[in-house]
């Protein structure tokens, strides 16, 4: 699967509605929700070889976008304990409730740390929370697999934002416990040799595909231009 989105580094973190990006995220979950039925992929992270390619802006965008589905409940996990950023993108302070305090000893349960998004029906975030000394012991402890498991029963969808590939580990760590990575890619960018060393680094079987981030401004007014004159 291949799918290209355009708001990259710039703009708004939610895609307006009717623009080219949102009508490109839009395309994304079409496609999401075609390994639903085809794979049963319901748990997925978002993934890149590097920083800076747009993953988190991808992992907003698309569960924003699964959530506008009829009656769809759709959870976003910032899963990149080491610079989160959902939490922040989205006006929402991470505090001792998030995903890192709800591993841990007597951790909360899904629901009490859950928050949600104004404006966004059907979408619900847990924001990071405060970096744990050990992120790799945190990633692979027992707690955080029957959150997942408890989020799996709960949501129709769940979309983790995970740290890049090349520099840590984590996200082929958590890659045991989804459905599936989808990796993004910065157009004009991302090296091919930077991309195959991140795809060298996950199950291939676990890998849906590459999301193509930041196509260029004058394919996005083309577009505006053609609809605006029909």
């Amino acid at each position: 699967m291949r799918t290209h989105t355009s708001d990259s580094h710039t703009g708004a973190v939610l895609a307006p509605p009717g623009s080219f990006a949102a009508e490109q995220y839009q395309n994304l979950r079409l496609n999401v929700e075609r390994l639903q039925q085809s794979r049963g992929v319901r748990v997925l992270a978002i993934t890149s070889p590097g920083t800076n390619d747009g993953k988190t802006l991808t992992s907003i965008n698309l569960a924003a976008a699964l959530a506008r589905g009829p009656a769809m409940r759709v959870l976003l996990i910032d899963a990149d304990l080491r610079r989160p950023s959902v939490g922040r993108q989205l006006g929402l302070s991470d505090g001792d409730s998030g995903l890192a305090g709800a591993i841990g000893e007597g951790g909360r349960a899904l629901q009490e740390i859950a928050r949600t998004v104004a404006g966004v029906h059907g979408l619900a975030v847990i924001p990071a929370g405060a970096m744990p000394e050990d992120v790799h012991e945190v990633l692979r402890s027992a707690r955080f697999e029957q959150l997942l498991q408890d989020a799996r029963a709960t949501y129709d969808y769940v979309v983790l934002d995970t740290p890049p590939l090349v520099p840590v580990c984590d996200a082929a760590v958590m890659s045991r416990l989804v459905d599936g990575l989808l990796v993004v890619v910065a157009a004009h960018e991302t090296t091919r040799k930077q991309l195959g060393d991140a795809l060298n680094l996950l199950d291939e079987s676990k890998t849906l595909g590459v999301v193509f981030n930041g196509d260029t401004a004058s394919r996005a007014a083309k577009y505006d231009a053609y609809y605006r004159r029909h």
